[in-house]
């Protein structure tokens, strides 16, 4: 993920009311939303928020129906006019752009999908693909080839003459993706767009999303109501209250470490095997050694001064090369030519350190050891034991306790 600012809003309001300057000077003066409600009627939909978005990343915004997640990703392509603040695109400030400038900004850098799919049903796929471009007045030859080009990428090519009631929910989702897709924005807005789907459809189209993702680097911003979902996509999560942005963090950040008892409380449930992974549990404990010939013997001297029954083989890169335990090292050291690489374990596999611990749950289970953890380019990171598995498992409760 690039670390540059592709989308920068700053101290961004939105009041639905007759005046909204008084309401915004109300807050800075340090009314609540709820006081200056009661003081004028008007309500704060959006409060002073402030946060940026890398290009690339999928930023997930989230919080509990009212916290004004929902209006504030309609300011950012202003089909919701701010009452205050800056929303900055690649240097420019659409809150301060023409109808004119809007429009043509839409059409070049920003698309949207929505909750509700949108389509329409006496089109084919390929020509609810294609609605968009034709509105922007494309060619019918330009607009059906990019159309067809963004069917292929979710996965729809083959239903391109299809009409959408010949469609599964799930489908007609993909088409109203494909339709985002098909004008190339490097932005795109996607407000619940999953939450109408069943939770297996839904699991299928968020890993859609990240693949493609891994493909072209847009930069998305998400709306989700679910932990899970907003877990399990995003790179950062910013979480809504009241209208305010109240922390911005990647998963592991906010979970680990909640601004406040809110932000607390939100994550309480959230299941954490599905966050947390193998790298961010992983410890360098156990013994460990270099793999060369004839070291059999002096492997089994370091595991006993050590208290051990297994230890784990590298390389002088680090790079995992298998497990030894007193066992396997006993049985090698009585043949002619005792050899380290002979007495590895069989049926140890090292996982990745990305791997959630989810996943590990069974391989950590069945190991007669620790489970070794290895990087992307298969440097040893550490050992996940069950104990400290269970202990990350437990981590919630130990918190609530």
């Amino acid at each position: 993920m690039s670390g540059s600012e592709k989308l920068v809003v700053r101290n961004l309001y939105k009041v639905f009311g007759d005046d909204p300057a008084e309401a915004i000077a109300l807050q800075r003066q340090g009314m609540t939303k709820d006081e200056v409600f009661e003081k004028t009627g008007m309500t704060i939909g959006v409060c002073d928020a402030s946060f940026s978005v890398r290009e690339g990343e999928i930023f997930v915004v989230m919080g509990l129906s009212g916290s004004g997640k929902s209006t504030l990703v309609r300011m950012l392509n202003r089909l919701i006019d701010p009452s205050a603040g800056e929303i900055i695109v690649d240097g420019s400030d659409i809150a301060q752009m023409s109808a004119n400038q809007l429009i043509d900004f839409r059409r070049q850098h920003i698309s949207m999908v929505f909750q509700s799919f949108a389509l329409m049903p006496h089109l084919t796929v390929l020509a609810n693909t294609a609605f968009g471009l034709e509105l922007s007045a494309v060619s019918k030859a330009d607009r059906e080839a990019r159309a067809m080009t963004a069917l292929e990428q979710v996965g729809l090519a083959a239903w391109a003459n299809s009409y959408p009631n010949e469609l599964s929910g799930g489908m007609q989702q993909r088409v109203g993706l494909a339709r985002a897709l098909a004008n190339d924005p490097s932005i795109m807005l996607m407000d619940e767009a999953f939450s109408a789907l069943d939770p297996l459809i839904r699991c299928e189209m968020q890993d859609e999303l990240v693949a493609l993702q891994e493909e072209q680097k847009r930069t998305i911003v998400f709306i989700s109501h679910d932990l899970d979902e907003a877990m399990r996509i995003g790179d950062r999560i910013a979480i809504m209250e009241g209208g305010r942005v109240v922390q911005v963090g990647t998963p592991d950040e906010i979970l680990n470490n909640p601004a406040d008892d809110y932000v607390k409380s939100f994550f309480r449930g959230v299941n954490v095997s599905n966050v947390l992974t193998a790298g961010d549990i992983a410890v360098k404990q156990q013994v460990t050694m270099m793999d060369r010939e004839g070291t059999v013997r002096a492997a089994l001297q370091r595991i006993a001064k050590h208290d051990r029954d297994f230890a784990y083989v590298v390389c002088k890169r680090q790079h995992y090369h298998g497990v030894v335990s007193v066992a396997s090292l006993e049985a090698e050291a009585k043949t002619a030519k005792p050899q380290l690489h002979n007495a590895f374990l069989a049926d140890i596999t090292p996982v990745t350190a990305d791997t959630s611990i989810g996943e590990i749950i069974g391989p950590v289970a069945q190991a007669p050891c620790g489970l070794p953890v290895v990087d992307d380019t298969g440097r040893y990171v550490g050992v996940v034991s069950r104990a400290m598995l269970l202990e990350a498992l437990n981590r919630e409760g130990a918190d609530d306790a």
